[in-house]
């Protein structure tokens, strides 16, 4: 093997607990412990995965399998429909086509089964030998819990040419919170998010009135050209969700969504973000405040243990070029509660959509607690509003145990096996690794 040349940041993080008794006691999740061992891929352009020898098209209107053995092209718009289950085995590779936009949709009342494993993940991925952002369209999952529009919600603008038949599949909403779309886990998408004319860009991941029996966990969108995770109503958990270098937003939340999204990761790039100030976490709850009911819940989101990090190669230039935005976006009538989290090298941390009074109602619907707030053009402010006095004061308070830095920016991630501790502070580890090949490195 040749000798490296290039660092390669991967994704760590550790609690430093401090006790004039016991002196530090450092821990984290590294080595054998670290949740992104195996299943993860952040230079998915090095993966062959063979030509495909299946082809999946059309509508699957009755319990179908996809094998490991084969691998599988998805051809144009795919519907599993009419309370069917698809089932995807552990390792099975499907190609999304380019040319006809292919995309899988589990429609309301049907069911996916993708329950890959830690060292035999389910991957959804471009075919090209030059792989890109956009290269196909997406994967949807809609289910029958709420939302807050009026009526059913529909996604049926991201299709080319939709056969009237399934434009009844394009539908999500209703009442059922505890419906269950089936279980999503340890599955990677790469190179999603083709854009459409009437709809904008496909997302890797968009789960529409998605309900809480539904089991979301260890996912992987790498690469995408429009959102990575996308969330329209419904209520439900994700854990262990990783959004890499994609264009739009890392985790959005709207339409009334209520969720929790748990030891989860976001890495964003200046260099290849869209032009229109995409945010690790964007939580609102409408587009247009006519589209929505707002007698009914708004969008609100319990975020706990993320990373969420810019990789700059030069963040002072990038912020004065234009190229580098806020963390996270908190819009009028939602709510977060946001707590043991990295917010790392964003101009600035945090932005309140401008519509967001600042009053105690607000300010206990938006909540930030032992935070790490490191290396940020500043920390929390309204949308256009550079006074942001009022909000340091508050979230300053030492009530909160926020942290702010200007340390070096690192790819971190926050243990979720230590117990919440007012004498908690925050150490970033930064762990490298190497590449052995100098020709595949990424500048």
């Amino acid at each position: 093997m040749k000798t490296s040349t290039k660092i390669i940041l991967l994704i760590f993080a550790a609690f430093l607990m401090t006790s004039p008794l016991l002196g530090q006691q450092e821990k984290g999740i590294v080595g054998i412990d670290n949740w992104l061992n195996n299943w993860t891929q952040f230079k998915p352009h090095q993966e062959y995965y063979g030509e495909p020898t299946q082809i999946l098209t059309g509508s699957i209107t009755e319990d179908t399998k996809l094998h490991k053995r084969y691998t599988y092209l998805l051809l144009g718009n795919v519907f599993v429909a009419n309370e069917a289950t698809l089932t995807i085995e552990p390792g099975t590779v499907i190609i999304g086509d380019s040319k006809t936009n292919g995309s899988l949709t589990v429609a309301r009342g049907a069911k996916i089964i993708a329950d890959g494993l830690e060292t035999d993940p389910i991957i959804f991925t471009s075919g090209k030998s030059v792989k890109r952002a956009g290269d196909w369209g997406g994967i949807m999952i809609l289910g029958d819990a709420p939302t807050n529009k009026f009526g059913n919600g529909s996604v049926a603008a991201f299709y080319q040419q939709l056969d009237p038949a399934n434009y009844g599949h394009t539908n999500y909403g209703g009442d059922n919170v505890e419906s269950d779309s089936g279980v999503f886990r340890y599955v990677r998408i790469e190179y999603a998010g083709k854009r459409t004319k009437a709809a904008g860009y496909f997302n890797g991941l968009l789960l529409a009135g998605v309900g809480n029996k539904t089991k979301l966990g260890n996912i992987m969108v790498s690469f995408a050209a429009g959102d990575a995770f996308k969330v329209l109503g419904g209520a439900l958990g994700i854990d262990k969700a990783v959004s890499y270098k994609c264009n739009g937003n890392d985790f959005k939340f709207n339409y009334g969504a209520q969720c929790e999204l748990t030891n989860s990761l976001a890495v964003r790039s200046p260099y290849i973000s869209s032009s229109d100030g995409s945010r690790c976490v964007q939580v609102i709850s409408y587009e247009k405040p006519g589209e929505v009911d707002l007698s009914k819940k708004g969008t609100s989101l319990i975020a706990s243990n993320l990373t969420l990090l810019n990789d700059s190669e030069d963040l002072k230039n990038d912020i004065s070029m234009g190229l580098v935005k806020a963390g996270v976006f908190v819009g009028h009538f939602a709510a977060l509660d946001m707590e043991k989290t990295v917010i790392s090298g964003f101009n600035p941390a945090v932005i309140f959509d401008s519509k967001v009074l600042i009053n105690q109602e607000n300010l206990e619907n938006i909540k930030f607690s032992e935070m790490y707030f490191n290396n940020c053009n500043g920390n929390i402010f309204v949308e256009n509003n550079s006074n942001n006095d009022d909000l340091e004061n508050w979230y300053g308070n030492s009530a909160f145990f926020n942290v702010y830095s200007k340390s070096q920016n690192a790819e971190t991630f926050i243990d979720v096996d230590n117990p919440r501790r007012p004498d908690f502070r925050l150490k970033i580890n930064k762990i490298i690794a190497t590449n052995n090949d100098p020709d595949l490195i990424d500048d």
